[in-house]
């Protein structure tokens, strides 16, 4: 079974934190929740705390087969974190497999992970995905190479569903689900691609 590492930080999305840890924990995963501070409680969006077992200074990539990014807002609070972004970048240069939904792929856009990656976030960060140069797409779950995306709570079961594939045989794939993004995001995305 892997270790995994799930990273967490003030304002997390609770379902997109909550439902990955119980999930990777029922199919016999060993789940670390990292954070700036050991024994700190970092409190979700809606409220739910969350305490850190271990602090991002004290742990490296290599320990982990997988590292899992919530989003709500706490990735920008991760993003202030030198030993998260630190953890971030040292996971992307080992290519271990790291998996960020909703806000989650402002993290990456600090490590270089999603430069050439097709991947998703939630639609207010795309001009920073396009920026950090991911190719953006309007799709549940995205799987490049090892970076898995997703954009929602409610693309959790896709999202759950590759990560699980990915620690259980060493492949995962996405799912394509149905468009979400408003019309003048796609056009945005469009026109930052023509360049």
């Amino acid at each position: 079974m892997a270790r995994v590492a799930i990273i967490v930080e003030k304002i997390y999305e609770d379902l997109e934190l909550q439902y990955p840890k119980y999930r990777l924990k029922e199919a016999g995963h060993t789940v670390d929740i990292i954070g700036p501070k050991a024994g700190e409680t970092y409190e979700g969006k809606h409220g739910y705390p969350q305490k850190a077992e271990l602090s991002a200074a004290d742990v490296k990539a290599t320990d982990y087969q997988l590292i899992v990014i919530p989003g709500g807002t706490s990735p920008d609070h991760m993003r202030r974190s030198e030993h998260i972004v630190r953890l971030a970048r040292e996971a992307d240069k080992a290519g271990i497999p790291m998996a960020a939904i909703c806000h989650g792929p402002w993290l990456l856009c600090s490590t270089g992970a999603l430069d050439g990656r097709r991947c998703t976030s939630y639609m207010s960060i795309v001009s920073d995905v396009i920026n950090a140069g991911g190719t953006w797409v309007d799709e549940a779950c995205v799987v490049d190479g090892p970076i898995i995306t997703a954009r929602t709570p409610d693309d959790l079961p896709a999202f759950m569903q590759a990560i699980l594939s990915l620690l259980a045989d060493g492949k995962a794939k996405g799912a394509v689900g149905k468009p979400i993004a408003p019309d003048w995001i796609h056009k945005l995305v469009k026109e930052d691609s023509q360049g």
